[in-house]
């Protein structure tokens, strides 16, 4: 039986530094491409449609809307949209930082079900605390703060080899993680930016609200529902 994390630390050193997993750039392509689309070739009012459909809106979910198609598939794709290019370009980042070795370890069907999840849980965190907010939610940095929760998992090792994060070997007990002052350190930094910059609102270039729930939704289930996405992995030749 191969090992799959002597095969994950073959794969990563074979490849150039930034050259990223195909399933990663294909979210990327897919972002910004909607952003494109949305600024440069949509009227307002296409534009305001395909955020009516495609955002996720809490007061929708009240019971004084009727369910329809659109009420599925929003909770899900609200995170291929986003409010600036500031918004696109700092998730996209992040995106590629904490993406890639996400994906290399799990592979690109877990890895899109781990970014559906982690994002199906960041809207739901935010519509526990919102459940009649009026305002959509839109932008992959639920998702994203999922990705985070399981690099924290790895108390962020690098692969010095290429510089990049390393998902490899077995994801850190509790016990180590609460030991461990660089991930200890990053949680506690982490939660206080998400708690600044969503109550106070300082990110230099965006007008919309930071949506600092989602963030701690999607982080915590990356975090504690890693495992579940791995379930299997070991048999994978």
């Amino acid at each position: 039986m191969t090992n799959p994390d002597k095969e994950y630390q073959n794969r990563v050193r074979s490849e150039p530094v930034f050259n990223l997993p195909g399933v990663v750039v294909v979210l990327l392509v897919l972002c910004i491409g909607i952003h494109v689309v949305r600024i440069y070739l949509l009227s307002s009012q296409q534009d305001y449609e395909v955020i009516l459909r495609a955002a996720f809106v809490p007061i929708f979910y009240s019971g004084q809307y009727g369910l329809d198609i659109y009420s599925f598939t929003s909770p899900f794709t609200y995170t291929l949209l986003h409010g600036s290019f500031v918004h696109l370009a700092v998730n996209m980042v992040w995106m590629a930082a904490f993406g890639a070795p996400l994906a290399n370890r799990l592979g690109p069907l877990r890895f899109i079900l781990f970014f559906a999840v982690t994002g199906l849980a960041a809207a739901f965190f935010f519509y526990g605390l919102h459940p009649l907010g009026q305002n959509p939610l839109i932008g992959a940095s639920g998702s994203i703060a999922g990705m985070m929760g399981a690099a924290a998992r790895f108390a962020f090792r690098i692969d010095h080899s290429t510089g990049k994060g390393a998902f490899a070997g077995q994801p850190l007990p509790m016990r180590d993680i609460i030991r461990s002052r660089s991930v200890v350190t990053f949680l506690a930094i982490w939660m206080v930016i998400n708690l600044v910059t969503g109550l106070v609102g300082i990110v230099p270039g965006e007008e919309s609200q930071i949506a600092w729930e989602a963030h701690i939704g999607g982080f915590l289930a990356g975090f504690f529902g890693l495992r579940l996405f791995e379930v299997g992995l070991s048999r994978r030749a």
